[in-house]
């Protein structure tokens, strides 16, 4: 009680950090700017009571709650549903996948006053919070509250188990609250079960059960007759210094193939062209809405959503967030559509799933931009090794479905 008495005071006096970070991020992306009143607890009227509660940080999380949220639907179909996130562009994809399914809010940040208002302001049926998003007095409010509150799709990286250990007296408390989790793998479970938590089940990953939206899979044959009759090769969700190192490795490069870098964030679509435009290279945009000439050499995917499509036109894919200590991104989604993948040495937010691909044959592991680019020149050479590895990749993405209803399954016995 003491420790969460300190947390819950500090939150107050960190306020003008926070306040001054989310102006600072809005020099870059306005967004950041809008719906304080729901981040800074301030009364907001619901728009109904009793609802499924499902709290998804940002895109990631966002959309692998979709089948997760299907499976709800069938269960509950009459229970309204709130969908809550922490970012502009994680609301952004929830007001694109779930406008008329949900009422779709920012999260309050964890000030004890706050949470407690949004609890009494909603009366929930119970929440879901997805992958691991632990708030010390959110988890208090909730049990305070008599809502039921799930972990689902939790994951727990070793970096992160690390980090829990050492504030343990803080958040142990908060897990062995949390009325049940559904992990991911073992090994997340066992990580889980040593923090405090007591009711945990292994229901697999969600993003598996993501099935790639058609409208997607047919702007990705546009975007094909856009680019012509040329190999492309996509670069998804990079980070920041990430595109820096593979345009350095890519002067290397002689193929006369189309390469597509798409930035994981949005305010970073400019930059990341005239960093191409700056190293050499001509390039043109998506937004342009226009053809791809041949002598492009770099296509800016500056548009947000439109990933499945991407990767529906590519014939090989980079997942970003790896090359550098981010812990990668989603390399499930390319996987789905059959397309072979890449990964740099950072994976451990997908630790399991990229271990799962490179043992299937869907995915290959990198350690650095310039074995990247000499990886790429042998498998565009290898239309063969390129067709077997999209086919592993297929069958790789189907095999491992089903968590979504194993999740649904575990709710509905808790609940019980």
């Amino acid at each position: 009680m003491i420790f969460r008495a300190f947390y819950s005071v500090l939150w107050v006096l960190l306020t003008p950090l926070i306040r001054f970070y989310l102006r600072k991020r809005a020099k870059r992306a306005p967004a950041y700017l809008e719906h304080w009143d729901e981040r800074f607890g301030k009364v907001c009227k619901p728009k109904n009571e009793g609802a499924i509660w499902i709290h998804a940080v940002s895109v990631g999380e966002t959309r692998a709650a979709l089948p997760l949220i299907t499976a709800l639907r069938k269960q509950w179909p009459t229970v309204p549903l709130l969908i809550t996130q922490m970012t502009p562009t994680g609301r952004a994809c929830a007001l694109e996948l779930y406008k008329d399914q949900a009422e779709i809010r920012y999260l309050p940040y964890d000030y004890h006053f706050a949470v407690h208002r949004f609890f009494a302001g909603y009366k929930l049926k119970f929440g879901i919070l997805m992958e691991t998003e632990i708030w010390p007095n959110l988890i208090e409010a909730a049990t305070n509250a008599k809502v039921p509150l799930f972990l689902a799709n939790a994951r727990l990286s070793e970096k992160s188990f690390d980090g829990y250990k050492k504030i343990r007296w803080l958040i142990g408390p908060a897990f062995q609250k949390i009325t049940a989790v559904a992990a991911q793998n073992e090994v997340d479970a066992d990580r889980l079960k040593q923090l405090g938590v007591r009711k945990i089940s292994v229901c697999g990953n969600t993003k598996y059960d993501f099935s790639p939206p058609e409208a997607q899979l047919e702007l990705g044959v546009r975007f094909k007759q856009r680019i012509g009759d040329r190999l492309v090769v996509v670069c998804g969700s990079t980070r920041q210094g990430e595109e820096a190192l593979i345009l350095a490795a890519w002067q290397q490069h002689v193929s006369s193939c189309l390469l597509v870098i798409v930035p994981r964030h949005p305010e970073r679509f400019a930059e990341v062209g005239a960093l191409a435009k700056k190293c050499g290279f001509k390039v043109q945009y998506r937004s342009d809405q226009q053809a791809v000439n041949q002598d492009t050499q770099i296509w800016i995917g500056d548009s947000m959503g439109e990933m499945f499509a991407y990767y529906k036109a590519s014939d090989l894919v980079f997942i970003g967030g790896s090359l550098l200590p981010f812990g990668g991104q989603n390399l499930i989604e390319p996987a789905s559509v059959g397309v072979p993948v890449l990964m740099g040495p950072s994976t451990y937010n997908f630790a399991d799933a990229s271990l799962k691909a490179f043992e299937a044959g869907a995915a290959l592991q990198v350690t650095d931009a310039d074995e990247l680019v000499v990886k790429i020149n042998q498998l565009l050479l290898d239309e063969i090794v390129r067709k077997q590895m999209g086919k592993a990749a297929l069958n790789y993405s189907v095999v491992h479905r089903g968590a979504s209803l194993r999740i649904v399954d575990m709710i509905k016995q808790q609940l019980s």
